[in-house]
């Protein structure tokens, strides 16, 4: 019989921003529409204080290519971020409590 590993892994990524200060980001889920490809991230802190005292906001960002290279961008239309804001919601509302203020 195969030993299941109910163990955690979570998929994290760095992301740097203009002035190359570093933000860690655990990938809660990735979408694919006809306009790209989606994640919805979620920080993460070493400290556990600072993880309670964040507001645990989705970061949603679209995913690109150049040279082989994936890169994140925020996505600057607004029709487009809220039509996969809400899809990720739909996805994961029935795993984490969200709060649609």
């Amino acid at each position: 019989m195969a030993e299941m590993n109910n163990e955690y892994n979570p998929d994290i990524i760095t992301l740097a921003d203009d002035e190359g200060k570093e933000y860690t980001f655990e990938v809660l889920d990735a979408i694919e529409t006809d306009d790209g490809r989606y994640l919805a991230l979620l920080p993460t802190f070493e400290d556990p204080k600072k993880m309670l005292e964040e507001s645990g906001e989705l970061v949603i960002v679209k995913v690109g290519e150049e040279d082989g290279e994936e890169y994140y961008y925020e996505i600057e239309d607004d029709d487009e971020y809220e039509t996969v804001a809400d899809a990720f919601v739909d996805r994961l509302e029935d795993f984490f409590e969200i709060d649609n203020k």
